[in-house]
């Protein structure tokens, strides 16, 4: 009876060859996790750097303690083993490796070894987790561990020991998806590059169009040297510009969405790949808007301190005070621009709201109905906020000749087509006849005879006659 008990209680071993970072990090995180940790490696006498607890010996006599093999080498080195293919055979070899480049090989690294050491089941997994995360135990970084392989068994065994390590463990299906994994560490922030992309270009456009309008133009017409504007004054005239576009582009998909499924009828039809495409980079979006206005909000704060601003403000006053004139008050003036600035701060406040909302700790804290609310009806009202801030901001500007510099409108005005847009759509959904029948489609009701993506009737299912 005692000893069944301390059979069932003895810890499992886990084999690890190679006795690198990566190496060194796992047998550390599995000592902590009470299994038994062995290392295979070339030299044992010169293994000395590896974590207190563990053994380490040869390749052939490693493979012979555990079930599972944790292959933490470079495909480069896999030659050895070949020559370890009888004391492999029945194991479960767990392939970590990443390549360098996409398209380096053939094939991934852990089809390779399976076709290297075919009596072995491979399994693909912890090749997108870093020593680092390993040795904080996932606290401070990826949590997660994708695998993929062909044995269920197999597979259910990383994942036990990927829960005991403190990672929830992801099934990615079979050992084809491995080059998919491999080559997810190359990736540079996939969700992240059409955001920078319509970040870039769009900052771009804006500064050289204010800067022909307000530097070049005076530089050609008037003589004027203004180009030292360029440092603060075309900047935050470009920011906020881009970060209201930017803040519409994140609500146009979604009314873009609403009436795509008006027109079809159904909900149950694909949207074209770049409205998919569009809606998942939703986030990266906001949180790019949020940092020009952001951007913004500390160009603005600098502008009484600029010695551009101060020199006018004393000329100005020299000049009242040579001519004997008196400084009226201007009851709408104060009306506008008091009005400009609250709904500039009410808006940048709903938007840092919405930026923290983002955020996968405090989203995961809401519930569904809750983070709805935030990110759509309290989105809304801050694209409604900033629209409204920017056309107190331009007031009666349009209908002077004056501001069309070489027939160019001012940039505030490009600034508000997007979002005028977006508003305007947005209420033609909310609409109570509108809204009625998004509902109904968006709780599974169809339109009669309507048809699928499929070519097929959705009502009756049946092929539609040529």
């Amino acid at each position: 009876m005692t000893d069944l008990s301390e059979k069932m209680h003895k810890p499992e071993t886990v084999c690890i060859f190679g006795t690198g970072d990566f190496g060194c990090s796992l047998g550390l995180r599995l000592l902590q996790s009470g299994y038994n940790v062995v290392y295979g490696s070339r030299g044992p006498k010169n293994s000395l750097l590896l974590p207190k607890g563990s053994n380490v010996m040869t390749h052939a006599e490693a493979a012979c303690e555990a079930r599972v093999v944790f292959v933490a080498v470079q495909r480069e080195h896999y030659g050895f083993l070949s020559s370890l293919a009888s004391d492999l055979e029945g194991k479960v070899l767990v392939d970590v490796s990443n390549n360098l480049r996409r398209g380096l090989y053939p094939e991934s690294n852990a089809e390779y070894l399976s076709r290297l050491v075919p009596g072995a089941t491979v399994v693909k997994a912890f090749n997108i987790i870093s020593a680092w995360a390993l040795q904080s135990g996932g606290l401070d970084a990826n949590r997660q561990v994708l695998l993929c392989g062909d044995c269920s068994n197999a597979k259910q065994q990383l994942m036990d020991i990927a829960q005991s390590l403190g990672f929830t463990a992801v099934d990615r299906g079979s050992l084809r998806a491995a080059a998919d994994l491999e080559d997810l560490p190359l990736q540079l922030f996939p969700l992240w590059r059409l955001p920078l992309n319509i970040a870039i270009c769009l900052t771009a456009f804006i500064f050289f169009y204010t800067l022909t309008r307000d530097v070049i133009y005076e530089r050609v017409t008037n003589g004027k040297d203004i180009a030292f504007r360029i440092m603060v004054s075309l900047a935050n005239k470009a920011f906020p510009i881009v970060s209201l576009v930017m803040l519409s582009f994140c609500y146009l998909p979604g009314a873009l969405a609403g009436f795509l499924q008006l027109y079809n009828g159904t909900k149950y039809r694909r949207f074209p790949d770049w409205l998919d495409r569009w809606m998942l980079c939703r986030k990266q979006l906001g949180l790019l808007a949020l940092a020009f206005g952001f951007l913004h909000v500390l160009y603005t704060l600098v502008i009484p301190i600029r010695y551009y601003v101060r020199y006018r403000i004393n000329v100005y006053t020299i000049s009242l005070v040579k001519d004997n004139k008196t400084y009226e008050f201007d009851n709408m003036a104060a009306w506008r621009y008091d009005s400009y600035y609250s709904m500039g701060i009410l808006g940048f406040g709903l938007f840092v709201l919405l930026g923290i909302t983002s955020l996968s700790s405090v989203s995961n804290s809401l519930n569904w109905r809750e983070f709805r609310f935030v990110q759509s009806k309290l989105g809304y009202i801050t694209l409604l906020l900033c629209t409204a801030h920017t056309f107190l901001y331009g007031w009666d500007r349009f209908l002077k000749p004056s501001s069309y510099r070489w027939w160019m409108p001012p940039a505030y005005m490009l600034s508000l087509v997007v979002p005028c847009v977006v508003l305007i759509l947005k209420l033609i959904l909310i609409t109570p006849c509108v809204d009625s029948k998004v509902t109904r489609i968006r709780q599974g009701w169809e339109r009669q005879g309507k048809t699928s993506a499929n070519g097929r009737d959705t009502k009756t299912n049946q092929p539609l006659m040529a």
